[in-house]
């Protein structure tokens, strides 16, 4: 039986302070998410859930691209469009996890083209 998004917070970082604090820290000092929480609610207002997802999305893109410009700068290769600066603004207000989601969807397609002018 899977675990409660509460009992994943325990058993992984002990309390929800101490993941709220961790993705604190995470956030200023990658600069990977967008400021779009409210100031005075904070992230101890967010469910576990959200905050477990959040982790998860910032630690795979730490991983793999270090931070968030790197991330843009990857999908707009990716889409062959590195030239084009307004296309790069225009994922300034995206999310971490949209950016994620563009970028595997882009990847994918990527792939496929690959396979396809492969074959023919």
């Amino acid at each position: 039986m899977a675990k409660s998004p509460l009992q994943q917070v325990k058993d992984r970082f002990g309390s929800k302070e101490a993941l709220v604090k961790e993705l604190s820290v995470l956030a200023e000092k990658t600069d990977l998410f967008v400021k779009r929480f409210n100031e005075t609610k904070g992230l101890e207002r967010v469910s576990n859930l959200k905050l477990l997802r959040l982790r998860r999305i910032a630690a795979e893109v730490q991983e793999k691209f270090e931070t968030r410009a790197k991330l843009v700068d990857a999908l707009v290769e990716l889409q062959g469009r590195a030239k084009d600066a307004d296309y790069k603004k225009h994922f300034d207000k995206h999310t971490l996890g949209r950016l994620l989601d563009v970028y595997r969807v882009a990847e994918r397609r990527a792939k496929r083209a690959a396979r396809k002018s492969g074959q023919s």
